[in-house]
């Protein structure tokens, strides 16, 4: 997809974050934009800051709905198409959560909320919207489906289980669409990330009252340390238009390097983890042991030399358990929680 001027554009979690900055790259280009999301006071917020971006406030729908909620997702398409004559041309997934805790204390309302945000709602928008562009466009104009993903669908994660296992889902499930898509004259894209500046470290505040019974240590100290993780994270702005290099060049897996040697090192390492998981427990603990070592000599080397070694996230204060179990999960070994 290449010609994006005069067409409609979808994005989900386009409140903040990434979302937004997608909202930003692709309105620049001339789409008119609708950003759903479940936070009014953000939408409102997003409205005046893409007015101030260069958008017309007639090209912007902002609308307030839970993705997870197929019945309010239904509602919304159908304002798309009142508001602006049709379905979107370019449906971005972004809306997403995470919690970080011990995957064996993670409790049934964990795996809902994210596997419900992370994955759900890409399902939900796909079915609702797919159908709709197939037959509003299908060989007529240029259509897409993209959806932000993580590099976290690449590996495992014993600490952020439901999220893993959602992004891991989701790359899958685009894998399909950008098959299944192309014999109407369309695709599909995965956008997959590491570290965004988003609103993300703050997902606990939006968790539904009905899904707070979390297995994991949260407090205002574990989000802080969030918050300033993805601080450090790339500019949406910034990743918005490496995923529009990547619509506009057919590609379905983008990740956040535009350099081709730095992006198969990057699927080098993360497939060299899951051939790992072929081996002996010994051979796989030999192998990390290689590891550890060959990083301890990089830092005394770059020492050496007056270097500064890779950064660390200092801690917050209160944020110390950050990623453990609630201590009263009597099952949970000590050290986790």
């Amino acid at each position: 997809m290449k010609d994006f001027k005069g067409k409609i554009l979808f994005v989900t979690g386009g409140a903040s974050g990434a979302g937004l900055g997608q909202a930003k790259v692709f309105g620049r280009e001339g789409m008119k934009v609708c950003i759903a999301d479940v936070r009014q006071d953000a939408l409102d917020n997003a409205v005046n800051e893409l007015i101030a971006f260069g958008i017309k406030k007639e090209d912007i729908l902002a609308i307030k709905v839970d993705l997870t909620n197929r019945e309010e997702y239904k509602a919304a398409a159908d304002k798309v198409e009142e508001t602006f004559g049709g379905p979107p041309h370019l449906l971005i997934q972004t809306a997403g959560v995470n919690s970080f805790g011990p995957i064996e204390a993670s409790t049934f309302d964990d795996f809902d909320w994210v596997m419900g945000v992370c994955l759900n709602h890409v399902v939900n928008g796909l079915l609702i919207f797919v159908p709709r562009m197939i037959k509003a466009y299908a060989h007529k104009t240029e259509f897409w489906v993209a959806t932000t993903s993580s590099m976290g669908a690449f590996m495992a994660g014993s600490g952020t289980g439901p999220y893993s296992a959602a992004k891991a889902a989701v790359n899958n499930l685009m894998y399909s669409y950008a098959e299944a898509l192309r014999p109407y004259g369309a695709g599909a894209t995965v956008l997959c990330p590491g570290n965004i500046n988003s609103n993300i470290g703050n997902a606990e505040k939006y968790r539904p009252a009905n899904l707070k019974n979390t297995g994991y240590h949260v407090s205002e100290g574990t989000m802080a340390h969030l918050r300033s993780v993805h601080a450090t994270g790339i500019d949406p702005v910034e990743l918005a238009e490496i995923l529009k290099e990547g619509i506009e060049n057919g590609r379905i897996i983008v990740l956040p390097d535009h350099t081709p040697e730095n992006r198969a090192a990057q699927l080098r390492g993360l497939n060299a983890t899951i051939e790992d998981y072929t081996l002996t427990a010994a051979e796989r603990d030999a192998k990390n042991a290689e590891r550890m070592a060959a990083m301890r000599k990089m830092m005394e080397e770059a020492a050496k030399k007056g270097e500064n070694p890779p950064m660390m996230w200092k801690v917050p204060e209160g944020a110390e358990e950050f990623g453990h179990a609630r201590h009263d999960l009597d099952w949970i070994d000590q050290a986790r929680k």
